[in-house]
């Protein structure tokens, strides 16, 4: 199923909206919203593979809010001005809906989101020859706004999930997330990492401090003036991460 949010400030469109994606047997309605930001808190807890947009909206623009996702999920815009359509396309936007819309263009666009979704989970599926479990060399090939990008994993400073994605923190670049489920990552991952709960794996080489209740990772070195990383420990990994720190402790007898 493809995990959709439907936004639209009218609310009657956002009825449409949430009753055509019922329509749709692969399409999964995971939230609507009358605003980008309600749209956006709702992310910041869990994600979507598609979200069906109105771009003329009060505060934040559907078209500023798609900009503002740091990976954005397949679009498709709606709105009743055709005038957006160039600028629709510019963010990848896999079609546009001029309202008055009906069923039928919209299972048009629906169409067009299941191709994108899989194509995606086809780049993000390792090979066959490329399954190796860990990572070759000193890289990692991901995919992240729909392009495959080469990481060194020893500038991996730690790694957060979120729902089917990641989002990695790097030493000397910017974060990024890509389309990767916490398990699948952690197989790939060489030794000398670990998961100290389950929304985060670290770099055991970035650890600046652990105590009772938290891991905390230096900061990056680009920019070394901001906070450390406070980073929590799950109950279920503590006796490994232990296990590790007393390996490596330099005043046990």
């Amino acid at each position: 199923m493809i995990r959709c949010m439907a936004i639209d400030d009218e609310p009657l469109a956002l009825q449409q909206l949430a009753t055509y994606i019922g329509k749709v047997p692969y399409l999964q309605l995971a939230a609507q919203c009358q605003s980008a930001i309600e749209a956006k808190q709702f992310l910041e807890q869990e994600s979507v593979d598609a979200i069906f947009c109105d771009i003329n909206m009060p505060d934040l623009s559907g078209m500023d809010f798609v900009r503002s996702l740091a990976a954005p999920p397949i679009i498709v815009f709606t709105t009743a001005y055709a005038e957006y359509a160039i600028e629709g396309y510019k963010v990848d936007a896999v079609d546009y809906l001029l309202k008055p819309f009906g069923l039928n263009e919209f299972m048009g666009a629906a169409e067009k989101v299941k191709k994108r979704y899989e194509q995606m989970l086809a780049l993000s599926a390792p090979s066959a020859e490329g399954q190796t479990g860990a990572a070759s060399g000193n890289s990692l090939f991901l995919k992240t706004d729909y392009r495959l990008v080469r990481i060194s994993v020893d500038d991996i400073r730690y790694i957060e999930g979120m729902s089917e994605y990641v989002k990695i923190y790097f030493d000397s670049q910017k974060p990024i997330t890509a389309l990767l489920s916490m398990k699948k990552l952690e197989e790939q991952l060489p030794t000398g990492f670990m998961r100290i709960h389950r929304s985060y794996i670290i770099n055991l080489q970035k650890i600046q401090e652990v105590n009772k209740n938290r891991v905390v990772i230096a900061p990056p070195q680009m920019a070394p003036n901001e906070e450390a990383a406070y980073l929590p420990i799950g109950d279920l990994y503590r006796e490994t991460l232990n296990n590790y720190i007393n390996s490596n402790f330099l005043g046990k007898a």
